[in-house]
């Protein structure tokens, strides 16, 4: 694979499982120097085995540990090129009549206020690289900030909030002269291990398989790679002017209506 992201540092939230792996892998294979946070350390030492990238235990929505991280982080490396705000949860999500205002909070804890302190602590690192402020960050919104759930309404609500969140650090930036772009990523149905494992515990699996893959006109899920792959697009200097975007990844699934 062409090493487009040779000397590049990365820093990967989440990036245990689903996406957030995926990315680690496909930022590694380029030639990034891969950093990644999350929680579940099995599964981060294995990672670290497979790719070469450090782990670092740390929660997103956790304002206070923000700052030895980046400390940590600086020292270790010395530069921040590419961010990908990518931690998110659904758990404790509903409806609006059934969501508990712990379930609202949590979710928004994770999935919004996480992401700004993600995004903002990458301008701040990318702002004092050597060469002067420059870096792409990425943020993992979703497919549903366009369609809402009405049974995942706080994934909804922070999925679309951050879109407003990339367009602003994006804006920012620009007007500030920094060489730091922010874009978003709005990724349709993906097969991760969390979504066959919804698959696998559903009441007829083959069912569930064919309503996932049914979602969109390409009559697929997206595979982990291709997410990952856009990732690393964005993070290249291929995509040099392009911040203040979304792209949808979703295999048609939010272009338009199936007819009738």
């Amino acid at each position: 694979m062409d090493e487009r992201l040779h000397g590049k540092v990365a820093l990967v939230t989440g990036g245990t499982s689903g996406i957030g792996a995926g990315a680690v892998r496909r930022l590694s294979a380029e030639g990034a120097r891969v950093a990644f946070t999350g929680s579940n350390a099995d599964a981060a030492a294995k990672l670290c085995a497979e790719t070469g990238a450090r782990f670092f235990s740390h929660r997103v929505q956790d304002a206070p540990s923000w700052k030895p991280l980046t400390d940590e982080l600086q020292a270790a490396y010395g530069r921040m090129d590419i961010v990908f705000a990518n931690a998110g949860i659904e758990t404790g999500d509903g409806s609006i009549e059934s969501i508990t205002l712990e379930g609202w909070e949590h979710i928004l804890g994770v999935n919004l206020t996480g992401v700004m302190l993600t995004v903002r602590a990458a301008v701040m690192m990318m702002r004092d690289n050597p060469e002067g402020p420059a870096g792409s960050i990425i943020v993992n919104s979703s497919m549903n900030a366009n369609r809402a759930m009405g049974n995942f309404m706080a994934y909804s609500v922070t999925k679309s909030a951050v879109i407003a969140v990339t367009k602003s650090v994006a804006t920012h930036c620009g007007n500030q002269g920094y060489k730091i772009r922010c874009n978003a990523i709005l990724p349709g149905v993906v097969e991760t291990d969390m979504i066959q494992g919804v698959i696998n515990r559903a009441p007829d699996p083959a069912a569930a398989l064919a309503q996932f893959e049914g979602m969109a006109p390409l009559k697929r899920m997206a595979k982990v790679e291709e997410i990952a792959a856009l990732v690393a697009y964005l993070a290249s200097d291929e995509a040099a002017f392009i911040s203040g975007s979304e792209y949808v990844i979703d295999g048609a699934t939010t272009a338009g209506m199936t007819g009738v």
